[in-house]
């Protein structure tokens, strides 16, 4: 089958990756291979995501991911990009206490469109007949009504998990499911220095070798 990944990129970083030394380095075209069975030709792969900031705390993170950005282009995938919304925000306090006030105000970071961006696409492609199958990698039920109308148009839809357990909205309206294990990660990690299109030289950051993100 023609199959076409969306990938869902802070559902797979905050559920699988972020913590783990080792497999950020991510080919994400190898692990969708890895996780899938031989019948699927993935032809096209597709990675939502949005442009990270640094901190006082972390200086290079925006660096670093502009790095893996640049390694996944060069390797065929096709990066879309949403958006973080910073505001404050009112919220109430799980345990008051002794507060007069129950409630505090935080500066609340949200990522917005990629959910959005990926039913879009995925739908699009579907139009186009540019794929047999549509395979999901996140966990995120907001996307369960994409899946349902995809299905409808009679392509087969598929779910890459990367938590324990997928939400039921997700999994009564794919096809299968399939969990991305710890083993397809550490087996589908890019080689240390690739090499785009243009023959530069594209090296893991050495934070990624060398300790946890």
């Amino acid at each position: 089958m023609r199959t076409a990944v969306y990938v869902d990129g802070f559902n797979l970083f905050h559920r699988l990756l972020d913590g783990r030394q080792g497999v950020k380095w991510l080919d994400l075209f190898a692990l969708s291979r890895a996780a899938l069975r031989n019948d699927h030709s993935v032809t096209m792969l597709r990675y939502f995501t949005a442009r990270v900031a640094d901190t006082p705390a972390d200086p290079n993170k925006a660096s670093r991911q502009d790095v893996y950005l640049r390694a996944l282009a060069a390797s065929g995938v096709s990066i879309h990009f949403g958006t973080f919304r910073q505001r404050e925000k009112r919220m109430r306090l799980a345990v008051p206490g002794d507060a007069r006030d129950p409630y505090v105000r935080v500066i609340s970071r949200e990522e917005k469109g990629s959910d959005v961006n990926l039913a879009v696409h995925m739908l699009h492609d579907a139009w186009n007949d540019a794929y047999d199958c549509a395979v999901v990698l996140s966990n995120d039920s907001d996307l369960a009504e994409a899946l349902r109308l995809v299905r409808d148009m009679g392509k087969v839809v598929g779910v890459l998990c990367p938590a324990k357990d997928p939400v039921v909205e997700l999994e009564k309206n794919a096809h299968f499911v399939r969990p991305v294990r710890l083993a397809h990660l550490t087996h589908s990690q890019f080689p240390t220095h690739i090499i785009d299109d243009l023959g530069t030289a594209i090296s893991c950051p050495a934070k990624w070798l060398d300790a946890d993100l």
